[in-house]
């Protein structure tokens, strides 16, 4: 039974429909031969063509699910530090960043709610490369925002196209496809410490592109034993060999340091929510990354009408990890993978048809080390040597096809995926073994325009999530505490509705609201087995609930009220529960009580998410112009665990800020700057669910400000 009465939401899908048709401002001025990028406003649209969604490549208004893209003009003069930063306007999307951009939360629709460190269910994509390890886990030091050209996100579940997507997908794009060549330095610093300095050029001419950015990145954090520094370098060389033919080069390195603050009792919290956990200073609790990526991408398009489309990837990457925590490890992990496509464009009684059929691969495998953590550093004995495999084999299938007058679609998706676990322990062979999980997902959509900037969509699939590496990480009161990988973790399976509308209504003519972009979504969940952490003595592991019911409503809208003002809100209710859960609660001493949590609502998840944001842009005089925006959030209380223990406060975060871009001929000079959390409201920025001990409490950042220089040359 839906948790969520569904006749709310066709009544406001239903006032959607029918606001009033008038709508878009320009994104170019065209004065005589010249033409003039006008100030992007935080406003998508629908008529982008996007490719993550489907694969292949559809315009926004086309796909029976919900869709947004974002380029980077949208959040230049923003502080480019954490992935909230540039994503906080998307519908349906609740980030928590515990330790700046390396340790964030990323949830939609409740997916990657159950994280406490790392993503999980929503599948991360760098120019469309898995930047999620093959069971799903994902860490984003590689994302650069200065780097960045577009992000597009895909909503809800994405498993009949993606491995362990339920939540959905979100593509990071490196800013390849730049009309000239330029080089940019940008600089950035703030409050405790921040400090972003790098460079970003770019080579282009009729028969290839190139891209490089490098940043450095260091920041001591609003908390003891926080502080971070990264090096980062992305590249993309673009060949184009021929017409319809492109060849890409596409590589990543990243070194850097991060030490973890830890989660606070609600005692500690009260006393100083910005005091760092002593446990983890005393164990200097952190993270070492070296890793690095080389890829190359071939697509082609033939035949006499170019019916014909084939693309194929291959990539390598090498990875290098210190952990510390109850113990010193050092992960090493070599992986390859793979992608390919094909797709067919035809018609079917004169109704257009796309077909596409793929698959994807990848394979990791290296040793882990386990040591004595003597306060961070590493004894010089080995405790323990586990070889670790990890591998993951996709194919999937799509069929696109129009049913009625260019306004009536449908899009038939399914996938097939075998992940594989395997753990040989080096020094006791008795502890070895492996788990397999395999499943199909199929999904079918529709889409209805009923305006050719309007749209109806609606969905049903089948999602798989198999539980990530470190989830497989057996505990003392499992069914089989000998051997190294959980044998009773199973993976998480649900069944996942859709309803919505999206549109873009714009009149270029109209003073008044020249552009208004909506969408309204209703959504509904119910997931088996879902996986949920709990903690023995601070140690994280994880168990499967019975069955949980999401049901939610995401909208959307972004209006220009008039040419240079632009007004942003959205709002996500969600109603998650436990429909049945019955589990074992392991307190520090390791004795097992049987608990009962039906009923009971999903930690970690506001009911109530709204976001507002109010910008204005102005050009004072040719060449010169300046910005300024000011948004808001409102964010409800959310519980703690599983059992609804407590509860956090709710909280309201108002930030702020401006700049200037001025060209000067061929020199481009941009200062920005801003201030957030103006009020410097103390409040739950991060809940670490389901603590043994009650460390649930992660303060979100106080007052702070930053401010920007960049200056570019172009050649053009």
């Amino acid at each position: 039974m839906l948790r969520l009465k569904t006749s709310t939401c066709f009544i406001i899908l239903l006032c959607l429909v029918v606001l009033p048709s008038r709508i878009n401002a320009q994104e170019v001025l065209v004065v005589g031969d010249t033409t003039i990028a006008r100030i992007d406003s935080l406003s998508y649209e629908t008529d982008d063509v996007v490719v993550t969604a489907t694969r292949v490549e559809k315009k926004i208004i086309d796909i029976p699910y919900s869709v947004v893209r974002l380029k980077n003009t949208q959040y230049k003069f923003s502080r480019k530090v954490t992935i909230d930063d540039v994503l906080e306007n998307v519908p349906g999307l609740f980030l928590q960043s515990r330790y700046g951009n390396h340790d964030v939360r990323v949830s939609i629709r409740g997916f990657g709610s159950r994280s406490n460190t790392g993503i999980r269910g929503v599948r991360i994509l760098l120019d469309g490369i898995p930047e999620s390890e093959p069971d799903g886990q994902t860490r984003i030091e590689a994302i650069d925002f200065n780097s960045i050209g577009s992000i597009e996100v895909v909503k809800g579940n994405s498993s009949s196209l993606y491995t362990n997507a339920p939540g959905g997908v979100i593509n990071f794009i490196n800013d390849a496809y730049f009309p000239y060549s330029f080089v940019t330095n940008f600089n950035e610093f703030g409050s405790f410490d921040l400090r972003r300095n790098g460079l970003k050029f770019g080579v282009r001419t009729d028969k290839y592109g190139f891209l490089g950015t490098y940043s450095y990145h260091n920041y001591k954090g609003y908390r003891p034993h926080s502080e971070d520094y990264w090096h980062i370098f992305n590249t993309v060389v673009d060949l184009l060999p021929g017409d319809e033919t492109n060849l890409q080069v596409l590589g990543y390195f990243v070194d850097g340091l991060i030490k973890l603050p830890g989660s606070l009792t609600k005692e500690e919290f009260e006393e100083d929510p910005y005091q760092a956990s002593q446990r983890e200073v005393d164990r200097d609790t952190k993270r070492i990354t070296t890793k690095g990526r080389l890829g190359l991408r071939f697509k082609t398009d033939f035949g006499k009408q170019k019916e014909h489309g084939v693309e194929v990837t291959g990539y390598g990457t090498l990875k290098y990890f210190h952990r510390t925590s109850s113990n010193y490890r050092i992960i090493n992990r070599y992986g390859i993978g793979n992608s390919f496509r094909y797709i067919y464009r035809s018609s079917i009684a004169n109704l257009d048809n796309e077909f596409s059929v793929g698959g994807d691969m990848l394979y990791q495998s290296g040793p882990i080390q386990f040591h004595q953590n003597i306060g961070g550093i590493k004894g010089d004995q080995l405790d323990a040597l586990t070889d670790e495999t990890i591998s993951n084999i996709g194919f999937y299938f799509s069929d696109y096809l129009e049913l009625y007058n260019k306004q009536l679609y449908l899009l038939l998706t399914g996938r097939y995926d075998n992940v594989f676990y395997e753990a040989i322990d080096q020094l006791l062979a008795t502890r070895s073994n492996n788990r397999r999980f395999e499943a199909f997902t199929p999904k079918a959509a529709i889409n209805f325009k009923i305006l050719p900037n309007v749209s109806i969509y609606s969905s049903f699939g089948l999602s798989f999530d198999s539980p990530a590496g470190n989830e497989l990480d057996n505990y003392p009161s499992s069914s089989d505490p000998s051997v190294l990988i959980n044998p009773d973790l199973k993976a998480q399976k649900s069944q996942n509705f859709e309803i919505g509308i999206k549109g873009n209504l714009k009149n270029p003519y109209q003073q008044f609201f020249s552009n208004i972009l909506f969408e309204a979504t209703f959504f509904n969940s119910i997931i088996e087995d879902e996986i949920v952490p709990f903690e023995v003595f601070g140690d994280v592991f994880f168990r499967n609930a019975a069955q949980t019911t999401r049901s939610g409503l995401e909208l959307g809208a972004d209006a220009d009220i008039l040419p240079w003002m632009n007004f942003q809100a959205s709002y996500t209710f969600s109603d998650f529960g436990y429909d049945s859960y019955d589990a074992l609660t392991i307190d520090e001493n390791l004795d097992t009580t049987s608990q009962s949590f039906t009923g009971n609502e999903v930690p970690s998840v506001p009911k109530h998410n709204i976001y507002f944001a109010l910008s204005f842009n102005r050009e004072f005089t040719q060449g010169i112009t300046g910005f300024i925006r000011t948004s808001f959030r409102h964010v409800t209380g959310m519980y703690v665990d599983d059992a609804n223990s407590d509860k956090t406060d709710s909280y309201g975060i108002l930030n702020a800020n401006a700049g200037l871009d001025m060209i000067f001929g061929k020199f481009n000079l941009l200062i920005s700057g801003g201030v957030n959390n103006i009020f410097d409201k103390v409040f739950v920025g991060f809940v670490s669910i389901n603590s043994s001990t009650g460390r649930f409490y992660e303060a979100g950042e106080p007052f702070n400000y930053y401010a920007g220089i960049n200056l570019g040359y172009a050649i053009q």
